[in-house]
């Protein structure tokens, strides 16, 4: 019954969600894209003729966002947008999507190929993992996941290129700001009004990798 009464008024905080009604009116696919739209402003990011990498791409609304910032005169993008996703995704016109398991060596291989040696400006990752309920597995299953998008940017990316990656606060959240800060020159956490409240998700921005010793 408790779970029947939760689905109910989930569902009825969705419906009236403004950011739902605005993504429905904007042709977004969630209302997700509007956590990127506020990342992107704050921290002035993403320019035309940038190469973004979408992670976790599905269902594209990151990635609807990153094309309307890239598009030029006749809807020709200027720069590139490759998207990766273990599920299908709808296709977004200019994007490149990339169907496969990000975790997965031969994954990764075919999208350092589609790259073709190109440094990256731009590593978005809306990935969560999928939770168990259970605290310490899922802390676990959480900083995986980002540790693999930040090691991922750390290979590709540009000198002063950027990393917007979701994380959860909670248990070992600390431990992922350290990881970045090793690896980055500045790290910043950005909770967007379209983050739910009562959500623990935040999103880490960082920028400018440190030169490996």
């Amino acid at each position: 019954m408790a779970k029947k009464k939760f689905s109910k008024n989930w569902v009825h905080q969705h419906i009236n969600d403004p950011y739902v009604k605005q993504a429905q009116q904007k042709g977004y696919r969630a209302r997700a894209a509007f956590k990127l739209t506020e990342i992107l402003d704050t921290e002035k990011l993403l320019r035309k003729g940038d190469i973004v990498v979408d992670l976790g791409s599905a269902p594209g609304s990151w990635s609807q966002v990153a094309r309307e910032r890239l598009v030029g005169p006749g809807g020709v993008i200027d720069g590139r947008i490759i998207a990766l996703d273990l599920l299908p995704m709808e296709p977004i016109a200019g994007v490149e999507f990339m169907q496969g398991d990000f975790r997965n060596d031969d994954v990764l291989a075919a999208l350092e190929e589609k790259l073709g040696g190109a440094k990256v400006d731009l590593v978005i990752s809306d990935m969560a993992p999928n939770l168990s309920g259970v605290g310490a597995a899922d802390s676990a299953r959480i900083q995986h996941v980002c540790e693999l998008a930040m090691e991922f940017a750390c290979a590709h990316l540009k000198p002063e290129g950027a990393l917007v990656v979701k994380a959860f606060h909670g248990s070992g959240f600390s431990q992922i700001v350290e990881t970045f800060k090793k690896h980055f020159k500045r790290v910043v956490e950005r909770k967007p009004k379209a983050s739910r409240d009562k959500s623990s998700e935040t999103f880490l921005v960082a920028r400018g990798l440190k030169d490996e010793a």
